[in-house]
């Protein structure tokens, strides 16, 4: 979740000036970049437990550690709750989950070694506080009450609001990570052609990168967990966006979606006032009962667009929401699927006549059933399985005809190699997990901790 905007507190007098907003995202395809983000549980070595946030061996502790990297820290109310350097940021997630927020970057190379270098810094210091990092979408083992809460002003304002909108939203915050990519276009026809293909194509990336079936240390009956849990959450937040596929949908249509997206805060001076369950469009008239006779600025609704949790979030760039944390390959694998269905024309045709046709009722049932069926659920006349098979394969080609190749002359095809063996096996991450649980683990969920840290 994201840390304060670092937009301008420019007064926003025009509603066109929210549209606009938007409209300055385009970029030529010269320009078009990769953000990956990630984030993963903490627990100590000792007896597995998330840890707090002071003391010796404390998330406060491990972001102090991490500065000798060259991390900048940054800091709210006294407490270090971020990292920034080079265009990527380290963050805190609600329970002290670590998110690495990338910098925009070309390659799916220059991601993987991105990745690769900040989980060897956390390796670094992790060791040193006898902590480990564990990628998958839920927390396995803990309950909710046993997880810790991060210092966190928007924080303190969405615990106390998420259980009058859904009963998993303290869980979303405080038990679930995630990775995800964030990709660019070039107008505004396409920002709609990539977020039809993307939102109707996000249960496959749930289905493939499957990684939470175990609560509180027992099975859990689901794939991604973690998936289902935003069903429960807030649905004047999240969910399929159905508008995006209505004809005349672009910018301003988003824009009308977010004013009906009721606020969790504004940030005003150093301090979040609580706002929650107000309206932006009050807040536009002057009108906000948090803040009587003040009217927002473009500060004030970049913060807004990010408490809006779609499957498919638009900014000034399409946010890819749908899939589990897991390991090194796989927070690799997730930029590469999705470059590859819509960083090439070809492949992003391919997509669209893939996906044209489903109807609104068949775009739900592949949302509420591939969390907890996956690759398993049983679609038109098959399974979702194909439907991914028939996408990685429109991916892998996509990123063949891109021919962005490493020193070793491998284009980024090679990272969803990790995909193609779910493909071909049809067994998921989570699939793999339960099968090592009713075996070898003899029903110990404390050996995913030793066998699937980072």
């Amino acid at each position: 979740m994201s840390s304060p905007s670092h937009a301008a507190d420019t007064p926003i007098t025009v509603r066109d000036q929210l549209i606009q907003s938007l409209a300055k995202g385009e970029k030529p395809r010269a320009d078009w970049r990769i953000g990956t983000e990630h984030e993963k549980f903490g627990f100590r070595l000792d007896d597995l437990r998330p840890p707090t946030y002071e003391g010796e061996r404390g998330i406060e502790a491990m972001l102090h550690g991490l500065v000798r990297f060259g991390w900048e820290p940054v800091q709210e109310n006294g407490h270090v709750i971020a990292l920034l350097r080079d265009g990527a940021s380290v963050s805190l997630e609600p329970a002290g989950q670590l998110e690495l927020s990338g910098a925009a970057l070309q390659t799916i190379h220059q991601t993987c070694v991105e990745t690769g270098t900040h989980l060897d810094e956390v390796a670094q210091v992790a060791g040193e506080l006898q902590l480990g990092f564990l990628g998958m979408g839920f927390q396995p083992k803990w309950a909710r009450d046993d997880m810790p809460w991060m210092p966190k002003g928007r924080y303190r304002i969405m615990r106390a609001y998420m259980p009058r909108v859904g009963k998993l939203g303290l869980d979303m915050m405080t038990r679930t990570s995630t990775v995800q990519v964030n990709l660019d276009f070039a107008s505004e026809a396409d920002m709609v052609r990539k977020f039809r293909v993307s939102l109707a194509l996000q249960p496959v990336a749930t289905a493939l990168f499957a990684d939470s079936p175990f609560t509180e240390g027992k099975p859990n009956g689901f794939q991604s967990y973690r998936s289902h849990i935003w069903t429960d959450t807030d649905a004047a937040r999240t969910g399929m966006l159905d508008f995006v596929f209505e004809d005349g949908f672009g910018y301003e249509r988003y824009v009308d979606y977010l004013l009906d997206v009721p606020m969790y805060f504004s940030y005003r001076k150093g301090q979040y006032i609580d706002a929650s369950g107000q309206s932006f469009r009050d807040f536009l008239d002057g009108r906000l009962p948090a803040l009587p006779g003040e009217l927002p600025t473009m500060r004030d609704w970049s913060d807004h667009m990010t408490t809006a949790f779609p499957e498919v979030r638009l900014k000034q760039y399409l946010e890819m929401r749908g899939a589990d944390s897991g390991p090194w390959s796989r927070i690799c694998a997730l930029p590469a699927f999705w470059v590859g269905l819509l960083y090439d024309d070809a492949a992003l045709d391919a997509a669209w006549d893939l996906v044209r046709d489903f109807s609104v009722a068949e775009r739900h049932a592949l949302r509420d059933g591939a969390p907890r069926h996956g690759l398993k659920l049983p679609f038109r006349n098959g399974t979702l399985l194909d439907l991914a098979r028939e996408a990685l394969e429109i991916s892998v080609a996509g990123l063949r005809r891109r021919a962005e190749r490493n020193a070793d002359g491998q284009d980024e095809s090679h990272f969803l190699d990790v995909l193609q063996e779910i493909v071909d096996s049809g067994k998921s991450a989570a699939d793999r997990k339960l099968e090592l649980f009713h075996g070898p683990w003899q029903g110990n969920i404390d050996r995913v901790f030793s066998e699937f840290a980072y």
